[in-house]
């Protein structure tokens, strides 16, 4: 006999009568399911909260950190956690400021497997044994193996002067950013290393914002007069800095000579080839005015084509107030889409390749566009978080002037907003952000990052939120069967940049990037996950290395991690579609 709600054979005339005029009635019961992220803090140990360090005076620096990093620092296999502090850019005054100095931390991941094959995250406070002494007031981290020796390095983007810190391979952090020349002074947001000559050795953007100094504060007010923070206007734009690595640990300010000097109040970066010819491309989202899409000529410059492609504006010819912004192929035909989120009123965009670089708007006929409209979102993420093989978007959302109902609750930072989280389901999104709680807390959230930080292999994700604690959501999904990739180059680091086909057995292509950078002052997990539910048959891969070259690999065991490593297992061959 089966369980209540169902047809029992012995009770059938007049329950088949009622089923037969209302069918929901006799359905069976289904379990409520699980949330798809759930709040790991506790149990994981993670204790960070970021400090702003407001004092009434709205400094503009206090309204847009803070990032965060999912990274192997020590390469063991699974992602530890950086966050960036703020700090406090005056003296308050009060006796509240907390008496220990505020620096950014850094958590490892001791991942526990347990004899039933449970995972659980447990990160521990390594800062001071790792020696980073990141105390300035930050904004955003970006990771990558700058000197190729095979530990990954961080960039720190801060309010004042920004910080390489050298992985030194024994657990501890170098600062070099003087030797290296990377101590931009402007007031940096995202940055993203990307190798843009495909010499092997990983260059870098750094995004700047405004010419906001302590010294040339202005007195902004919202719509009801009352004093709040400014907007991008108040202070003029700067351009971007682009780095050229000369591979001695030195880098080279290459912003001129290589066609970047035009001012952006820069907020986002991603790098990605739009239009598909084997150089690596970089999209700026700026604050307010047109965005960027600088097309790589191959020969050391670049140029703006975003007006051209159809990424600089909407679809109404206006510029919009550009936060964070991802690439990916969301409707899988094998390039690359953007997304990119924006102020409350604005909705996010989605531009989709048309696959020769050009792109059309498509925010409204996609379903992303209406249910943002009430939210101002920062961080976003691409992820299958189903595994069913298609990109779902997650973002993060905060506002920048005040919100009145959190002012009249007199909440001390009254900028909360809930997060969203939307499926794709063959290229058209549906909101499902009911069926995960803890994204319905109202915080002020920057910046986010997508990563498996328990490799069980599904997405997760974790969340730096202005003035207020982080959050590590560790991903429910259970049901469908994976394959995790992680590419090493021939320099021995994670070849960002390369790209992976695969084509499943009902022929639908999957395209993947590896890549680091994107969000909002944020860098993921440079690893690649290819969720097979419904089909896990594969029936071809091939990767396409940063320096042009081609493999193909096969025989991959599904539901673990693989690193393919270029030269070592696969077959040369001479196209990276996928097919056999």
């Amino acid at each position: 006999m089966r369980k209540s709600g169902t047809i029992v054979t012995r009770q059938i005339l007049f329950p088949l009568f009622l089923c037969i005029l209302a069918l929901t009635a006799c359905q069976p019961r289904k379990r409520a399911a699980l949330p798809i992220f759930v709040d790991a803090n506790a149990e994981s140990g993670l204790d960070f909260v970021h400090v702003n360090g407001m004092n009434g005076g709205y400094l503009f620096p206090e309204i847009q950190g803070p990032g965060v990093a999912l990274f192997d620092y020590d390469n063991d296999g699974d992602l530890d956690v950086y966050l960036v502090q703020g700090g406090y850019l005056e003296d308050t005054g009060t006796s509240d400021r907390p008496t220990t100095r505020l620096i950014d931390r850094l958590y490892r991941n001791d991942l526990v497997v347990s004899a039933d094959g449970s995972r659980h995250v447990r990160l521990h406070d390594v800062t001071v044994a790792a020696g980073l002494d990141a105390g300035r007031y930050g904004m955003g981290v970006t990771t990558g193996d700058y000197d190729n020796d095979g530990d990954i390095d961080l960039y720190l983007s801060n309010f004042g002067d920004n910080q390489l810190w050298r992985n030194n391979g024994d657990g501890t952090f170098s600062e070099v950013s003087e030797e290296s020349g990377t101590g931009d002074s402007r007031w940096s947001h995202s940055a993203v290393f990307v190798d843009i000559d495909r010499d092997g050795w990983l260059d870098l953007l750094v995004v700047n914002y405004v010419d906001f100094r302590l010294g040339n504060r202005k007195a902004c007010s919202d719509a009801t007069g009352a004093m709040d923070y400014c907007g991008p206007f108040a202070h003029a734009p700067v351009p971007d800095r682009l780095y050229r690595n000369l591979g001695d640990g030195r880098f080279e300010d290459i912003s001129a000579k290589s066609g970047l000097r035009q001012p952006g109040s820069g907020l986002g970066v991603v790098s990605g080839d739009f239009n598909q010819d084997g150089w690596p491309d970089l999209y700026v989202a700026n604050d307010a005015m047109p965005n960027h899409l600088w097309i790589n000529q191959g020969d050391g410059r670049f140029l703006d084509d975003a007006l051209m492609l159809g990424t600089a504006v909407n679809s109404e010819g206006q510029p919009e107030a550009s936060m964070g912004v991802v690439a990916g192929d969301v409707d899988g035909d094998g390039d690359e889409d953007l997304f990119i989120t924006h102020l409350r009123e604005e909705t996010n965009t989605l531009y989709v390749n048309d696959g020769n670089g050009e792109f059309r708007e498509k925010s409204i006929a996609s379903g992303l566009a209406a249910a943002s409209r009430g939210f101002t979102g920062f961080g976003a993420a691409l992820l299958d978080f189903d595994l069913d093989g298609w990109l779902d978007v997650v973002v993060v959302n905060g506002a920048v002037r005040a919100v009145q109902s959190e002012s009249q609750r007199r909440r001390a930072f009254p900028y909360g907003q809930p997060n969203q989280l939307f499926r794709n389901q063959d290229g058209h999104y549906i909101e499902v952000s009911d069926q995960v709680p803890v994204l319905a807390f109202e915080e002020s959230s920057r910046g986010l990052a997508a990563g498996d930080i328990d490799n069980d292999g599904d997405p997760d994700l974790i969340i730096a939120n202005a003035n207020g604690p982080a959050r590590l959501l560790l991903n429910t999904h259970r049901d469908a069967e994976w394959l995790g990739l992680r590419l090493i180059g021939k320099s021995g680091r994670d070849a960002i940049g390369a790209s992976v086909t695969l084509r499943r057995a009902d022929g639908r292509p999957m395209f993947r990037r590896v890549r680091v950078g994107g969000s909002y002052l944020s860098a993921g997990d440079p690893r690649l996950l290819f969720g097979l539910a419904g089909n896990a048959a594969i029936t071809g891969l091939a990767v396409a290395w940063p320096d042009g070259s081609c493999e193909r690999w096969s025989g991959l065991a599904l539901n673990r991690y693989h690193e393919l490593v270029q030269g070592k297992g696969g077959t040369t061959d001479k196209d990276c579609d996928g097919e056999d």
